[in-house]
C-alpha cells in the first residue's frame, strides 16, 4: 500500500489507528515491576484475505498472513502476552462459505490465540454446524452468560479461564449478546442467554474474591454503546465493579483508545474495540507494582497493511488450503 492509500485510510479509520497513549494510575511510575501486553482483535468475520487494493474502503488492508507477522514481532518483545478475540469469526467471505469456520479456527491457532469468545456469527450454521469444527480450534472459548444445556458446544466452551502470567493472575470471561431479533430460535437450539450485567457481577466477584485473580478480563460481544436500553459494554463497566478491561465486539467500533470508568470505590474499567474485519490489532500494555496492582496503562492500534507481513508467514498460512480449496485436515 502506498502512503496515500494508508493516509486516506487511516483518516477513515480515525486518529487512533497506528497512535497511542498513556494512562497513569498512580504518581509514582517508577514504581511499575511488571509488564503485561495485551493484544486484541474482534469480528474478523471470515478475513482470510486482505481487501482488494480496489476496495472502496479499507483498501489493501487486513488479512491473516499480516496480522500474524504483526503478533509474532509483537510477542518477539515482549512474551509476557496474551492474544484474545471478542467473538465474531464466523461470517462474511466466501471462506467461510466454503469452510464453516474451520479454516478461521486452524489459522486462529496457528496464531496462538489464548482465548476466543463467542459471537452470534458462531450460530449461523446452528449449534451444530460449530460443533462440526470446534475441534480445529486449538485455543479455549470463554462464555459465561451463554448456558449450554446439554450441548456438545458447552463441552468446548469454558465459563471462565485464569492465566498466570509473569507471575500476575489474570481472570478471563466471556459475554455474548442477546438473541432476541438477532439469532433464530433454530439456530441456537439448546443455547439459553442469561442477562450479562448480573453474570459479569457474580463472576467478577467469584474470580477477585474466591480465586484471588489479580486482573479480569472480560471479553465481551454484546456492542459498545447504544441509544436504548440495551446492554453494552459501556453499561457493564459503570454497573459492574471489579472488571478492569473489557475487550469489545459486535458494533465493529473503532476506538482510537480505550475508554475509562472510574467508580466510586476507586475502582477502574477500561474498554476498548477495533473495528471488524483484522484491520487493525489493537494492544494494551497494563504495568503492575510489586504488589500486582495495576501502576499504569499504554494503549497502540496498530494497522495491519501490506508493510506488516513476510513471506515465510504468508507461506506458512497459506498452506493450510489445498489446491482443491480445502481447509487442511478438514
Amino acid at each position: 500500500m502506498n502512503r496515500k492509500t494508508f493516509l486516506k485510510n487511516s483518516a477513515i479509520l480515525g486518529a487512533g489507528l497506528g497512535l497511542g497513549g498513556f494512562f497513569p494510575y498512580k504518581q509514582v511510575l517508577g514504581a511499575a515491576q511488571t509488564r503485561i501486553t495485551i493484544l486484541h482483535t474482534n469480528d474478523t468475520h471470515a478475513r482470510i484475505e486482505p481487501f482488494s487494493n480496489s476496495a472502496p474502503r479499507y483498501a489493501g488492508m487486513g488479512g491473516v498472513a499480516r496480522r500474524a507477522t504483526l503478533i509474532r514481532q509483537l510477542r518477539a518483545e515482549n512474551p509476557d502476552s496474551l492474544l484474545l478475540d471478542a467473538g465474531d469469526v464466523f461470517q462474511g467471505t466466501p471462506y467461510f462459505n466454503k469452510f464453516n469456520g474451520a479454516l478461521d479456527f486452524e489459522v486462529m491457532s496457528k496464531m496462538g490465540y489464548d482465548a476466543v469468545t463467542i459471537g452470534n456469527h458462531e450460530f449461523d450454521n446452528e449449534v451444530r454446524g460449530f460443533e462440526e469444527v470446534m475441534d480445529k480450534a486449538r485455543f479455549p472459548f470463554v462464555s459465561t452468560n451463554y448456558d449450554f444445556g446439554t450441548t456438545r458446544m458447552g463441552l468446548r466452551v469454558h465459563k471462565f479461564l485464569i492465566r498466570q502470567v509473569a507471575g500476575v493472575k489474570i481472570g478471563i470471561f466471556g459475554l455474548g449478546v442477546d438473541f432476541e431479533n438477532l439469532v433464530l430460535p433454530h439456530l441456537h437450539r439448546g443455547v439459553t442467554y442469561l442477562d450479562p450485567v448480573e453474570v459479569a457481577a457474580d463472576t467478577t466477584a467469584h474470580l477477585k474474591g474466591y480465586h484471588r485473580c489479580d486482573m479480569v478480563i472480560c471479553l465481551s460481544h454484546i456492542g459498545y454503546r447504544y441509544n436504548d436500553n440495551r446492554v453494552s459494554d459501556r453499561v457493564v463497566a459503570q454497573q459492574v465493579d471489579g472488571i478492569d478491561l473489557i475487550i469489545g465486539g459486535h458494533t465493529h467500533t473503532f476506538m482510537p483508545e480505550p475508554e475509562l470508568f472510574e467508580k466510586p470505590d476507586g475502582s477502574r474499567t477500561w474498554v476498548s474495540q477495533v473495528g471488524f474485519a483484522g484491520i487493525v490489532l489493537g494492544r494494551l500494555d497494563f504495568y503492575f507494582d510489586r504488589g500486582r496492582q495495576i501502576a499504569s496503562v499504554r494503549n497502540h492500534n496498530y494497522p495491519v497493511t501490506d508493510g506488516s507481513t513476510d513471506s515465510g508467514t504468508y507461506a506458512e498460512l497459506i498452506s493450510l488450503i489445498s489446491v482443491d480449496g480445502g481447509a487442511a485436515g478438514v
